[in-house]
């Protein structure tokens, strides 16, 4: 990680004495960044209000002066007014802002190159995740995410008009990825028309917090992106979170698990299952999103390939309208150390075609459990992407292939393991407690999402009689 990164994190353990989280400080140090790099670059921001003015300030002047440069700048259109769209200064000491803006003026950051800008940006991501208590949700390790966009190969090539989409954006990690897929590793150079394209107007996403969207404009903008991330609902809004009819060649997601949230029906019209499980509702909203021929990729929890009722109907429309062609049961640990005990999978899927059989590759089971000393690298992935790019594939201890009669035969249910786990036979080697109670969370929460369904046929029932 760069040098740059641990002085600016080591920044952040000063100010909270000041009363500034993890959180916070990433945002402050965002706005700090954009204002640094807009008067590196030339961008036009409204006279008085640029770095200059922050630079031959002190005191309580600086302050109130960098709380109206934060007014003024959210009032602006563009990509000025979406990452300073409500920003607030979080800083009451004023020595404390001084030293962050003198930090940040000692390197000239528009200099630096575009992949150690955004390593940097990534690395105080990464420790803001790791540290801060649920922002593991707005996270997903980039090993995995670069492992899934390798394997699904979001290419600008295959049409003028390419468009690669995120409807739970987060930090834009998936968006940042397929952009580095077409930039290194595609084969060949974009041509100069798709690198305009690559840069506006081939990425988007959309995401709920408006902090959190304001992180991933400026990570893809380190990134030397103008992504369009659409604040507001992606669930809730549908077609105007999108732009109205709009659908997208490539889909790759991590929609927030659990229920928090939850426990009310979209009102959606392209809605084929009423369900109040918003996990279940986000595999509908990108089989409405997604371009016919197009490609998706979900992590998705355990519960989703098990749960009855919505879940089996939500599994059933997935396998008629698209052909799920492989499950990926991600490692325990995988999130860690954001969310660490999940149990996740990937799932990888083509709009148009019916599903006839499905290709499961278990990467759990006796397979060493990733901690903060045993971290998620590529090296986890190689298997499963090698045997994915078979061609033609070929069965394996770890690669099974499942004809779509035996997946109806198991009543559409798709947690799929064969593998005997050996460390159930082992005393020595039993379960960490934080799997015990993540597993059990994830029963629970399956029981609340059953609850919640049959509340809502209940009340269906009553205002049908």
């Amino acid at each position: 990680m760069p040098d740059v990164v641990q002085k600016l994190w080591g920044f952040c353990n000063t100010l909270r004495h000041d009363g500034i989280n993890y959180g916070d400080y990433i945002e402050q140090l965002t706005y700090l960044l954009f204002l640094k790099l807009a008067d590196e670059k030339s961008v036009a921001v409204p006279a008085g209000f640029g770095w200059d003015s922050l630079l031959e300030r002190s005191g309580t002047a600086l302050t109130d002066h960098y709380q109206a440069t934060l007014n003024r700048l959210g009032k602006e259109k563009g990509l000025l007014g979406d990452i300073f769209a409500g920003a607030l200064s979080k800083f009451r000491e004023p020595v404390n802002l001084k030293k962050l803006i003198l930090l940040i003026n000692e390197t000239e950051w528009a200099e630096l190159d575009v992949d150690l800008k955004a390593e940097t940006y990534e690395g105080l991501l990464q420790k803001f995740a790791a540290e801060q208590k649920g922002a593991g949700q707005y996270f997903t390790p980039r090993e995995a995410i670069r492992a899934i966009v390798r394997c699904v190969k979001p290419d600008l090539g295959q049409s003028p008009d390419y468009t690669i989409h995120d409807p739970a954006v987060g930090t834009a990690g998936f968006l940042i990825a397929a952009a580095e897929f077409n930039l290194k590793q595609r084969g060949q150079p974009l041509t100069r028309e798709q690198q305009k394209h690559l840069k506006r107007g081939c990425l988007s996403g959309g995401e709920i917090v408006l902090e959190t969207r304001r992180l991933a404009l400026m990570n893809l903008y380190l990134h030397g992106i103008e992504g369009d991330i659409h604040y507001g609902d992606s669930i809730a809004e549908g077609a105007s979170s999108t732009g109205a009819g709009q659908q997208f060649d490539c889909i790759l997601t991590n929609p927030p698990f659990g229920t928090k949230g939850g426990g009310e029906v979209p009102d959606r019209d392209d809605f084929t299952v009423a369900t109040s499980n918003k996990q279940l509702n986000f595999v509908q909203h990108v089989l409405t999103i997604l371009k016919p021929g197009g490609r998706a990729a979900m992590v998705l929890p355990d519960n989703v390939l098990f749960e009855d009722h919505a879940g089996r109907d939500v599994r059933q429309l997935l396998m008629t309208d698209c052909r799920l062609h492989t499950i990926l049961r991600l490692p325990v640990g995988t999130f860690t150390p954001y969310s660490a005990g999940v149990k996740a999978n990937v799932l990888f899927f083509d709009k148009g075609w019916k599903t006839d059989a499905i290709w499961v590759y278990d990467l759990r089971t006796n397979v060493e459990k990733i901690t903060k000393r045993n971290p998620i690298s590529a090296k986890y992935f190689e298997g499963f992407e090698k045997a994915y790019r078979g061609k033609p594939r070929r069965e394996s201890d770890r690669f099974k292939r499942f004809t779509r009669q035996e997946i109806i035969d198991r009543d559409d249910n798709l947690d799929i393991f064969w593998l005997k786990d050996d460390n159930q036979e082992n005393p020595d080697d039993l379960p960490e407690p934080e799997d015990l109670v993540s597993e059990a969370v994830t029963r629970l929460e399956t029981a609340l999402d059953a609850l919640n369904e049959l509340a809502v046929q209940l009340s269906n029932g009553q205002s049908e009689a």
